[in-house]
C-alpha cells in the first residue's frame, strides 16, 4: 500500500526563528506557527475561531532565510511533511512523543511593507547540497531546488 505524507499550512509565527548550526555546519531553525480556523456557529449565531499551534523545523538555506527575514507575527506558508519525535523524559522516565512538521518549502506572505527588505519570496530547502553557494537573489520569487533527505549524522539532537 502506498503512503503519502504532505502538509500545507498558512499561519503566523508565534516567536522569532531560533537558528542554530549542526556540527557539520548545516543551519537548522525552529519556528512556531499559529494556524487559525474560523466558522459560523448557527446554534450560537456567532462567528467562532480556533487556533492550532504547530512546531516547524527548517533546514539549510531555508533556515537561514527564516532567521534573516522572519519575525514573530509574520505570515508564512509552509509545505512539508509530518515527523514524530520520540524520546524518554529525563525527569520521569516516561516515553514522550511530539508531532511536528519538517518544512520542504517556505513562502513568506504578507504585503511588501511587512517584509524587512520589501520582498516576498519562496525559499526551497537546499537540504545539504554539499558545497552549494546558492542563495536567494533579492529579486527572485522562486528558487527551484528538489528536496533531499538530511544525512543521519547531521541531526542536531
Amino acid at each position: 500500500m502506498a503512503s503519502f505524507n504532505k502538509v500545507i499550512l498558512v499561519g503566523n509565527l508565534t516567536r522569532d526563528p531560533e537558528v542554530r548550526y549542526t556540527p557539520g555546519g548545516t543551519a537548522v531553525a525552529d519556528i512556531g506557527l499559529a494556524v487559525n480556523r474560523t466558522w459560523f456557529d448557527k446554534q450560537a449565531n456567532e462567528r467562532r475561531e480556533e487556533v492550532t499551534f504547530v512546531d516547524v523545523t527548517l533546514w539549510a538555506r531555508t533556515a537561514e532565510v527564516a532567521g534573516e527575514y522572519l519575525s514573530k507575527g509574520k505570515q508564512v506558508l509552509i509545505e512539508g511533511r509530518l515527523q514524530l519525535d520520540q524520546w524518554e523524559d529525563r525527569e520521569t522516565g516516561k516515553q514522550r512523543n511530539k508531532l511536528k512538521v519538517v518544512a520542504e518549502n517556505m513562502t513568506m506572505l504578507g504585503s511588501r511593507s511587512d517584509s524587512v527588505q520589501g520582498e516576498t519570496s519562496v525559499a526551497r530547502d537546499e537540504n545539504y547540497a554539499a558545497g552549494s553557494d546558492r542563495s536567494i537573489p533579492s529579486d527572485a520569487s522562486f528558487v527551484d531546488v528538489p528536496p533531499k533527505a538530511p544525512p543521519e549524522d547531521d541531526v542536531p539532537f
